[in-house]
């Protein structure tokens, strides 16, 4: 949701709706509202793949919430138009224009075009170009029509791949020119009370114990993990984002979920086949950048994203006597099995569940902002971002952020035994745009890319 400052208004119903529908799932009750530019703007609680309630517990979104959202979108959705409805190889993006935009619709007090909001259909970023004598960045990138998709995502109709969204990419741009560069992250971890509570508890038991009620004791001895955010604000739909992938690889690991696509196991079920019960019941699983260096030509005005993936890491968590973390060791084999499994399957599972393409999108445009600040690109531009960087005259959505989430989602018996898991998402930018290798023929192929010329875009 992009909200204008100072003037009290809200720049646009279709931004509300891109804060709201990007990561995948109603997050509470929407309802439509007038505000005083005439148009009419949701009210949300949360979020994400997951409800996210007031007091901001996550729970998963039940078959009414989608169907909630579902109506809002075919109440507010709109034609695209005729140059947005055919997919592009490379639709360029024009900062400047989308700067431009944002201001006129401040001026104005008018909504801003849903095809906006959506960043024009854009499902990653190949290129950044840089042009001095127009005083513009333009990013380039596979783009295509979008539909909501049975989740409750906004999706290519050709891909299904999610879409990216100018929400996400103002907080992005924000985040990097900071004063204190920081690591983007998402970490859901128990409290150290819980787990002083919890070794209390399992010192004190006695003789043989029904396991499905000793579990059961288990997780309520715990109680809820806590939800810890760096580098965004927590209230920003680009966290929201990560909360809720972390909250459904959290579910398909532990198997409270199944995962939407085949050859993914949960961890319970690859240790049951296995026959193997590691020592360390405490995984930490989380997800990072997969990245190959960023291409530049010499000049350092053409810039190409290479292989951008995302890969599941594992580690295995230990606390001390206080209930505090005092270091992580090597992850058990079976541990990175199942890692690898997630990797391996990222792809496919980013289209059945969107909200992990969505960590994607996010880990581009952290990229993008990582890239711009450090190599001082606006300086190169010549360029000014005043609406898309300015926090004092367009704000972004405020979301309820997510504090906690039930131990029933990170807890399992395994094999005669509990355990539960923890980690997160982790996004360090700046170690992506610190490695990087010159290639020549990017000459050639900037000469090839469109440019907007009379618009915020062109195929």
């Amino acid at each position: 949701m992009i909200r204008v400052r100072g003037i009290g208004r809200r720049v646009g119903l279709l931004a509300a709706l891109a804060a709201l529908l990007a990561v995948g799932t109603w997050l509470g009750q929407a309802q439509a509202q007038t505000n005083n530019t005439g148009g009419a703007v949701l009210a949300t609680r949360a979020v994400g793949g997951v409800i996210i309630d007031q007091s901001g517990v996550i729970r998963s979104a039940s078959r009414q919430d989608l169907q909630e959202l579902a109506k809002t979108w075919q109440q507010f959705h709109r034609d695209l138009p005729e140059e947005l409805r055919r997919p592009s190889a490379s639709r360029a993006i024009s900062l400047k224009s989308l700067d431009a935009e944002l201001a006129r619709s401040m001026r104005e007090g008018t909504p801003l075009p849903e095809e906006v909001c959506f960043l024009g259909g854009l499902t990653r970023i190949d290129y950044v170009l840089v042009y001095p004598d127009k005083q513009d960045i333009i990013i380039v990138g596979p783009a295509e029509p979008w539909r909501l998709h049975e989740k409750g995502y906004p999706v290519g109709t050709q891909t299904g791949k999610p879409i990216m969204l100018l929400d996400d990419l103002v907080v992005a741009l924000r985040a990097a020119f900071q004063p204190q560069r920081t690591v983007i992250s998402c970490s859901i971890d128990p409290t150290a009370e819980g787990i002083q509570r919890l070794n209390a508890f399992v010192r004190a038991r006695r003789g043989n114990v029904d396991p499905v009620a000793f579990a059961r004791a288990l997780e309520e001895t715990i109680g809820p993990q806590v939800v810890t955010l760096t580098g965004v604000p927590e209230s920003t739909h680009f966290a929201r984002v990560l909360v809720a992938a972390d909250f459904r690889m959290k579910q398909i690991s532990m198997g409270a979920e199944p995962a939407p696509v085949p050859g993914l196991p949960s961890f319970v079920s690859l240790v049951a086949s296995s026959g193997f019960r590691p020592n360390n019941m405490m995984p930490r699983w989380w997800l990072a950048p997969d990245y190959e260096p960023l291409a530049r030509d010499e000049a350092g005005l053409t810039w190409k994203f290479q292989k951008a993936a995302v890969k599941t890491m594992a580690e295995a968590d230990l606390y001390n006597s206080q209930g505090e973390r005092v270091k992580t060791e090597e992850a058990a084999p079976i541990y990175r099995k199942w890692a690898e499994l997630m990797t391996t399957r990222y792809e496919e599972l980013s289209k059945a569940d969107p909200v992990f393409g969505q960590v994607r999108n996010c880990m581009d445009l952290a990229t993008l902002g990582a890239l711009i600040a450090q190599e001082r690109l606006l300086e190169k531009a010549q360029l000014s971002l005043p609406a898309l960087l300015g926090e004092d005259v367009v704000a972004t959505a405020k979301l309820t952020p997510a504090r906690h989430v039930s131990p029933t989602a990170v807890f399992a018996r395994i094999r005669g035994g509990t355990m539960f898991v923890t980690g997160g998402v982790q996004i360090n930018a700046w170690e992506i745009v610190s490695k990087q290798v010159n290639r020549p023929e990017l000459a050639a192929a900037r000469a090839s890319l469109p440019v907007p010329s009379g618009s915020w875009f062109a195929n």
